[in-house]
């Protein structure tokens, strides 16, 4: 019974010591060499703020609501992407060598949309961006994907990228 209950009750000590609210975790701290931000990582993606940690920063903005009567997912991601922040005060501000790219969380309907859009709709990036974006939705969001990513635009170029979220 001792064998069982002692590591039980360390583990639990252990575990009320942690911030339940913390993204980071243990091993993404920038301990042992691992990269504390995506700044750090070496050609990670094209559009990287200096100095920041783009998942706190994110945390730390208001998540925007919207909804619609729309049910196809590819139209709400649509929804989604027509509402992501072009702020500060609603969005992280991203800057690559072409354009600026805001990262904004948006709620349509109840799904968690992690979206990252240009300044306006006339201004247009390569889709390539959003298949970077795609790969590294958990270190810019500190959430898993859970889905696809949508874009708005035309084959080329767009002016918005959606992927829905899962931050449990």
């Amino acid at each position: 019974m001792k064998k069982i209950l002692l590591p039980a009750i360390a583990i639990l000590t252990l575990s009320a010591c942690e911030d339940p609210f913390n993204r980071q975790g243990v091993g993404f701290t920038g301990i042992d060499g691992e990269p504390r931000t995506v700044s750090d990582v070496k050609g990670a993606v094209a559009f990287v703020p200096p100095a920041t940690n783009v998942p706190a920063e994110l945390a730390e903005l208001p998540t925007i609501q919207a909804s619609t009567d729309k049910t196809e997912f590819d139209k709400v991601a649509g929804v989604a992407i027509d509402n992501g922040g072009r702020s500060d005060t609603t969005a992280v501000q991203l800057t690559g060598s072409s354009s600026t790219m805001f990262l904004s969380t948006v709620s349509v309907n109840g799904t968690l949309f992690g979206v990252l859009r240009t300044e306006n709709n006339s201004t247009k990036v390569d889709n390539s961006v959003g298949a970077a974006f795609g790969s590294q939705t958990e270190r810019f969001t500190g959430c898993l994907p859970a889905g696809d990513v949508y874009r708005k635009g035309g084959s080329s170029r767009s002016s918005g990228f959606a992927v829905p979220l899962n931050c449990s």
